[in-house]
């Protein structure tokens, strides 16, 4: 079978079963503080687990978009050193939301292996947990009884906590799983030493293919389990290794998931893999992480310097590095794999091939600059070194290499291998502080405690009624304490809210609720793993109260009116600059609105003035909304509602439409376009490559900015004294330009004169020309003497000491003989500016230097001879 036919089979069998087959959700996390990256297939279904989403199908199936490279689970620095670890993988898995448990999950997972796959049972072995007294968790007889009717008992193994006992996070559903493990060994390796001994060892042919997780328990914040009021079971089988088991290969990178990929790579370095094995990690990395990199864009994460984009920038930066040192490429070639890669997996994931432009766009960006990085760093690393030998040392500091590490994004490993090439090592050590102590500095900023949920009222979900209403009554049903680092505040999450949560692009609203006379000021609004959470500073002193809660509709009004505006936009830009324009970010709030979208050159003014009309258009035709809460999602399609890729969608969908808009969206709009009354662009700028920004205000904001552009244009009106502004302004330039014409032509005639006064007083002694005074010109004006005398004198020596404006500066030229005796005047101006408390520097025959101290003037200047004098007796 090839990786395609692997996964469609998979997919086919727990159809079979009556599972729902769902497609991947993003890589790219939204709306989860905890997690930055898809890292396990449940992560989608993490609201159903947690009980904050009511269940509508009991079984489903996928193959699930991971990455792993960050925070608890993060492989990074193993991908490409073996022949197992991945950052980008895919995990196949099958769910139940309390329906079937172990028994069937078990007999399944055999069936599809053995009678399907094919798999000879005697490679397989399965673990169990083996308990925790201290827990109080006694061992998993059930799963292993199941076990039992398929495996002999020394095939089925007990496991500890840490290797049979999942949980999602430090809090949250857990429970017992059970591992299903696979000898890839030989027969003779296999004589020679018992699998069993072999099971969770690290050897890399006696692997874990699948993980059947038995959801039980909930894990409070203090330690305790509790049982969960439903039992679920959540599998996850890694695609890559399963491809290696079923191709019969020793190495997922063996599979024909990288194959076609490393081929090509070596078809482009001129090297062959497998000859050689710093090569092939390398070949290994750029497989590997070309993935990673390629999915991340598609699903709307761009490399940048903060938070998940930073790690898609390491992970690509990690490749380059890689093809630079061992494969000899000093131009980009990540790009040029692409293609490849959209060739082989587009089928399955169609985000691919809608965005290949943008992802070779944007690879090859950063490609290019990260080679000029690398350059860079090791001419900086060169320097390091060259410091530390004269020191006498053969080590690189450690803060020296932290220093390339964090400020000019030079791979600690490389820093490594350049200096072992060099005969130097590094003081790994030191780096290790340095970048522990960062990571403190950043986790103490960011540091937030929260305690459990103190569940008031049981519900299933919050449900949102602010499409229709501002106000509404409401219960409490749950709330905790947050503690951030320098306060402490509460979230509520009510029964029902009207509040709208951030999400989408568009800030949470703000408001109260009010019982008893008592008014709690809603702050912010958030959602959070499908919970609407709310901000407050204190908590009701009757929490069981029934509130009247109540939006802000001012900032409503006008977060509506700025979200609406993106709709519009978004259609006219397509309309404008092509149908390749798709929003890759945005926010709206009542101030102004920000749009992001693809497009790969900048946007002209004749452009811009186009949209704004045909967006105010659209707003003076004063569409109403028609608007569709439940639509099924194929419906949507037919409408031809715009799908942005980095989405989740679900089954059912909400539609809005203006006219001839129509876009999926969850968030607040105006009833009418004309509500929005006037819309006005700010800006247009570059956000990365292949992506442009557009700030924009509509509604009282653009009214300002008209209103405010008026009162610029009287006041110039006024200033001028000429109504045609335009006119006006040209005529003060032009007169400007010939005034500073003739300002520089008469600082070239003085200069000329005080040459010309200057050289007939002149006079050899000791072998130079010496010029040494405190003159108080301007630095324009000294730099004109100075070059204006070298020609005439080889062996001139120059120094002025200025304090004009109260800033004491010094200047030193020296002749074309001077410098060829040795003097260096940029040398000779740093010691010299000692004086001034100043410094600065230049060429070996022009050197410059500024300060603070005018006292020290005449210091400087008599410190600058005796330092020229001193230099030409040597």
């Amino acid at each position: 079978m090839d990786s395609n036919q692997i996964r469609e089979t998979f997919l086919d069998f727990f159809r079979s079963k009556g599972h729902r087959i769902v497609p991947s959700a993003p890589m790219v996390v939204k709306n989860d503080p905890t997690l930055m990256f898809t890292n396990a297939g449940m992560n989608q279904f993490k609201d159903l687990f947690l009980g904050n989403s009511p269940i509508r199908d009991r079984r489903v199936a996928d193959s699930q978009k991971c990455l792993r490279v960050s925070g608890k689970h993060n492989d990074l620095e193993e991908v490409g050193l073996d022949t197992y670890h991945h950052t980008m993988f895919e995990m196949l898995g099958n769910w139940s939301f309390g329906d079937y448990f172990k028994k069937e999950a078990i007999s399944w997972a055999w069936e599809l292996l053995v009678d399907v796959y094919g798999l000879p049972k005697e490679r397989l072995y399965a673990t169990i947990f083996e308990g925790s007294p201290e827990e109080g968790i006694e061992r998993d007889d059930e799963a292993y009884g199941y076990w039992k009717r398929f495996l002999p008992e020394d095939h089925i193994i007990l496991g500890n906590k840490h290797d049979n006992f999942w949980e999602m996070g430090d809090t949250g559903p857990c429970g017992p799983c059970s591992e299903i493990h696979y000898d890839l060994r030989s027969d003779e390796e296999r004589r020679g030493l018992d699998g069993r001994e072999l099971v969770n060892k690290g050897h890399h042919l006696v692997i874990e293919i699948w993980n059947l997780v038995f959801m039980q328990f909930n894990r409070k914040a203090d330690g305790r389990l509790e049982p969960l009021p439903a039992r679920h079971v959540d599998t996850g089988m890694g695609f890559e290794r399963l491809c290696m088991v079923l191709q019969g290969k020793q190495s997922n990178y063996d599979t024909d998931v990288f194959q076609p990929t490393i081929c090509r790579l070596g078809e482009m370095c001129g090297r062959r893999y497998g000859d050689d094995p710093k090569t092939d990690v390398a070949m290994r990395v750029v497989a590997d992480h070309l993935r990673a990199i390629a999915f991340s864009i598609a699903d709307g994460q761009l490399p940048s310097n903060v938070k998940a984009g930073y790690v898609i920038r390491r992970i690509l930066r990690r490749a380059v590095r890689y093809g630079y040192t061992y494969l000899g490429f000093d131009e980009p070639f990540i790009c040029r794999l692409v293609d490849g890669l959209v060739a082989q997996m587009g089928g399955q994931f169609p985000e691919l091939v809608a965005q290949r432009e943008l992802i070779v766009k944007v690879i090859e960006e950063e490609e290019n600059a990260f080679l000029r990085t690398l350059s860079t760093g090791i001419s900086l690393l060169e320097g390091v070194m060259s410091k530390a030998r004269s020191a006498g040392s053969d080590t690189i500091g450690g803060s020296d290499a932290f220093l390339l590490y964090d400020t000019y994004g030079f791979p600690i490993d490389l820093t490594e291998l350049i200096a072992s090439e060099g005969g130097m090592k590094v003081d790994t050590d030191a780096f290790a502080v340095e970048l522990q102590r960062q990571k403190e500095r950043s986790r103490n900023a960011a540091a937030v405690d929260t305690d459990d949920w103190v569940e008031l009222l049981p519900i299933v979900e919050s449900r949102f009624v602010g499409y229709d209403t501002l106000e509404s009554d409401v219960r409490i049903s749950r709330y905790r304490r947050v503690k951030a680092k320098n306060k402490t505040y509460f979230q509520l999450v009510f029964d029902h809210t009207p509040f709208y949560g951030n999400s989408g692009g568009q800030t949470g609203d703000k408001g109260y609720i009010e019982a008893g006379g008592e008014r709690i000021t809603v702050t912010d609004t958030l959602k959070e793993n499908n919970l609407t959470i709310h901000l407050v500073d204190r908590l009701p002193a009757d929490l069981a109260a029934d509130f009247h809660a109540v939006v802000d509709a001012g900032a409503r009004a006008a977060t509506a009116a700025n979200h609406t505006a993106t709709h519009l936009l978004h259609k006219a830009l397509r309309r404008v600059l092509g149908t390749h324009v798709e929003q890759k970010g945005s926010l709206v709030c009542p101030d102004y609105l920000r749009f992001d979208f693809s497009h790969f050159q900048k946007v002209t003014d004749e452009q811009i003035r186009e949209v704004e009309r045909l967006v105010n258009a659209d707003i003076r035709s004063d569409y109403a909304l028609e608007e569709r809460r439940d639509c099924p999602i194929d419906e949507a399609r037919s409408m031809g509602a715009m799908m942005l890729f980095g989405e989740k969608y679900g089954e059912r969908v909400r539609v809005i439409r203006y006219g001839e808009s129509v876009e999926l969206c969850g968030g607040t709009h105006v009833a009418r376009t004309g509500n929005i009354g006037f819309f006005k662009i700010l800006s247009e700028s570059a956000t990365s490559a292949g992506v442009r920004r557009i700030e924009a205000v509509t509604a009282q904001r653009a009214a300002e900015f008209v209103y405010g552009l008026e009162d610029t244009l009287r006041g110039i009106q006024q200033y001028v004294n000429n109504p045609s502004v335009t006119q006006a302004i040209k005529k003060l330039v032009e007169e400007n330009a010939e005034l500073n014409k003739q300002i520089e032509e008469g600082k070239r005639e003085r200069i000329r004169s005080i040459v010309e006064s200057i050289e007939p007083t002149l006079t050899e002694e000791d072998g130079i020309v010496l010029i040494a005074r405190q003159a108080d010109f301007l630095p324009d004006i000294v730099k004109g003497i100075a070059f204006g005398l070298k020609p005439k004198f080889p062996n001139l020596v120059f120094v002025i000491g200025s304090a004009v404006g109260g800033k004491p500066a010094l200047t030193v030229m020296l002749g074309d003989e001077i410098v060829s005796r040795g003097v260096d005047a940029s040398k000779v101006v740093r010691e010299a500016a000692k004086e001034i408390s100043g410094g600065g520097g230049g060429q070996p025959f022009y050197a410059t230097a500024g300060g603070k101290d005018v006292a020290g003037i005449e210091k400087a200047i008599f410190r600058a001879v005796e330092l020229i004098k001193t230099q030409l007796k040597r």
